[in-house]
């Protein structure tokens, strides 16, 4: 039997290294002025450059440049003061041209690091991640296999190709090894880049659309011993999926180590409904890619003054915003801890900063909505709402527009799909009934149905108000002000003089 993800860790040290795939939220592709919006209809926006067809030249595209630095520089990278395209070569069906429009030896940013928190029974610990690299590439088109039960090729039919993604402009931040690093690590870095790139405003960091994307590689060695073999987990497109691809292999290498197999170099893919890793492929080296340089770029030479200009307007990264967070609306260390072990601590500065009271900020996110990602398998930050739609929510609820019933339906709905919560209160008809004529004869047909509740409160039995008060909620469907209600439910059943 295997031995669980701890156990190992007390024979075994575990190495990782993360790359992790963002497509930038630009206008048009990297080398084309095709569109890049997500879901439009298969192959729409193509055009000869990124389809790759005879006699078209590719020109760079000046945002992608400036986001990619952007990156690099609030990773703590040097940005190059010349670097060039290069060639990527190999067949694959989704791949227009052959090849793929990569940088090699000459990223455009290198030597970073970014440091995560990660939490464990003796509290938070840092973690300094290495970044090796920061280059910038165009993405590849998607296959779509059609006719089986999974979607994957096994088992379908015929495949198609989508070409709307191939050209979009795409960084890959490769970090060096990181060593002793496991499962926990893997999924704060990714979360903390994640945060980064969200707050840089470079791309909309959307996993399950594919704009994130990261592959882990995992290795294995006995403390004092030369790093192990890897294995390489590609496109893996969760903060859950991360986590559990390398508690995984990290069982699954320990078991064959032990029992004097060997470890085979490999791609891998994760399988979410086993939680479990399958092969893949045998993992290609550098020389297996046959790069040269791109002979239809010019090499790329950012001014410095540019350079400097980008550096001097990056916002506050996330982890001070964390500590302004803890100090400026009074959270304790347990909350803070509370917070981050929920996933959920970046949601609530930036719901608090969207203009939410604090408390209110962290409640919802902590009970409701992190019930809600528990019940979808998901993490918080994956939920189909924002922070500010949810401070939207709040504001409502302060304002008496709502009560906390009302507007765990709005919440539901913005979660359903159903458009802005004033969309959702429009379409699901949610709103308190303040309007006294309304709720007026609502009460009446409470105490009319309730002779006797009502005539406990005229003997004085306050309490007893409370179920004329829920007949008129259950009335309205829970759209009445309830603390009106009971205002109106005392003002015509005085107790008797």
């Amino acid at each position: 039997m295997t031995d669980s993800y701890e156990d190992v860790l007390t024979r075994f040290e575990p190495v990782i290294g993360l790359e992790t795939h963002v497509e930038l939220a630009t206008a048009s592709k990297l080398f084309c002025g095709c569109a890049t919006a997500f879901g439009a209809e298969p192959n729409t926006q193509v055009c000869p450059t990124c389809l790759g067809l005879p006699g078209s030249l590719p020109v760079t595209n000046r945002a992608a440049i400036e986001y990619t630095m952007r990156i690099g520089l609030a990773l703590h990278c040097t940005v190059a003061s010349w670097c060039r395209f290069a060639r990527k070569n190999y067949f694959y069906p989704d791949m227009p041209k052959d090849f793929q429009i990569s940088q090699y030896d000459e990223p455009l940013c290198i030597e970073g690091y970014l440091d995560v928190e990660v939490g464990s029974d003796e509290g938070a610990r840092t973690v300094r991640v290495p970044i090796e690299r920061v280059h910038l590439e165009e993405d590849t088109g998607k296959s779509l296999h059609v006719g089986g039960a999974t979607g994957r090729i096994a088992g379908a039919t015929h495949s198609l190709v989508d070409y709307n993604r191939a050209g979009i402009p795409l960084v890959e931040i490769v970090t060096k090894p990181v060593e002793g690093a496991g499962a926990e690590v893997a999924k704060a870095y990714v979360t903390e880049l994640r945060d980064l790139l969200r707050g840089l405003g470079v791309s909309d960091v959307r996993m399950e659309q594919g704009s994130l994307r990261c592959d882990v590689n995992v290795s294995l060695r006995r403390p004092g011993e030369p790093y192990g073999t890897r294995t390489e987990t590609k496109n893996l497109n969760s903060l859950r999926s991360v986590e559990r691809s390398v508690r995984f292999e990290v069982e699954r290498q320990a078991a064959l180590l032990e029992a004097g197999v060997r470890i085979v170099q490999e791609t891998r893919h994760f399988e979410e409904s086993s939680g479990s890793t399958a092969s893949g492929r045998s993992k290609e080296e550098a020389q297996d890619y046959r790069y040269f340089p791109e002979p239809d770029l010019v090499p790329l030479a950012p001014a410095p003054d540019w350079v400097a200009e980008i550096r001097s307007s990056l916002p506050e990264p996330p982890s001070a915003a964390r500590r302004r967070l803890a100090a400026e609306h009074g959270f304790s260390g347990l909350d803070m801890a509370q917070m981050g072990g929920a996933g959920v601590l970046d949601l609530v500065a930036a719901t608090v900063a969207a203009g939410a009271p604090a408390a209110e900020a962290r409640s919802w996110w902590l009970s409701y909505l992190a019930q809600q990602a528990n019940e979808r398998g998901t993490d918080p930050a994956e939920l189909p709402i924002t922070p500010a739609q949810l401070a939207e929510v709040i504001g409502l609820v302060g304002a008496g527009t709502l009560t906390n019933k009302l507007a765990r339906s709005v919440v539901d709905g913005v979660l359903a799909g159903e458009g802005e919560p004033a969309e959702v209160i429009a379409g699901r008809g949610l709103a308190v009934v303040s309007d006294d004529g309304a709720l007026g004869a609502a009460v009446d047909a409470a105490i009319a149905g309730a002779p006797d509740v009502a005539e406990k409160v005229r003997a004085g039995k306050v309490a007893a108000a409370g179920a004329l008060v829920g007949a008129v909620m259950k009335a309205t469907r829970g759209q009445a002000d309830a603390a009106r209600v009971r205002e109106l439910v005392m003002a015509k059943l005085s107790p008797a003089e």
